[in-house]
């Protein structure tokens, strides 16, 4: 068995070992596993245990500890979750009011990407989702707009792939963290109808589904 570890610090994670791209980052806490090293030791290849998420970390930014007990998952059923939505709200709302922009595979304050900021904002409460959008869209359960929920995820892509996602608040509202190009370069938050500005609506036009949180990754 692979020992484990804990972030000491807010760890970059990145996508190939040359690591250049973010792909995610690990919060101070997270558990890790080392799974592999780079030939010249340059980088690690490391997995995230709370959501199975890889990636690679530069072996000069090795702030880890050892851990005795490794990570275990635990389980929560829907009726557990549900106290949890408002602080899970609370938390999204927060992370506006603060200055910042989107970062890709950001998932530390201040600065996420879309499925970043709702895993963190789900962590914080104590529920793990998977890192991606897409990875979120399988992971919840359907739901139809006539049947959506405060807390329940917004997303958004093409048949070819979910790239998206935000947190529903209720009265037609979604927060969430866009990109620079065709987004706001940052949290905010849009309606679910085909008015408003340009980008609310090219968001609007891109509407791909609800999903309801039912359980914690494990």
């Amino acid at each position: 068995m692979l020992s484990q570890y804990r972030a000491r610090i807010n760890l970059n994670i990145y996508d190939s070992p040359e690591c250049k791209s973010l792909a995610t980052q690990a919060a101070a806490g997270r558990y890790l596993k080392i799974l592999s090293k780079q030939e010249n030791d340059a980088a690690l290849e490391v997995m995230c245990c709370e959501d199975n998420y890889r990636g690679w970390l530069r072996s000069d930014d090795l702030h880890l500890e050892l851990v005795e007990e490794p990570y275990a998952a635990i389980a929560l059923c829907r009726s557990e979750i549900v106290p949890c939505l408002p602080q899970i709200i609370e938390f999204v709302q927060r992370a506006k009011l603060q200055p910042n922009q989107y970062l890709w595979g950001g998932t530390v304050a201040p600065n996420y990407d879309c499925s970043g900021l709702m895993q963190a904002a789900f962590a914080a409460s104590g529920v793990w989702l998977p890192r991606d959008a897409y990875q979120q869209y399988n992971f919840t359960e359907r739901v139809t707009l006539d049947f959506l929920l405060l807390g329940d995820l917004v997303f958004f892509g093409t048949p070819e792939k979910i790239d998206h996602v935000g947190l529903y608040l209720g009265a037609g509202q979604y927060i969430h963290s866009s990109g620079r190009d065709t987004g706001r370069n940052g949290i905010a938050v849009d309606i679910l109808q085909d008015e408003g500005d340009s980008i609310g609506r090219s968001l609007y036009q891109r509407l791909w589904g609800f999903g309801r949180v039912m359980g914690s990754f494990n």
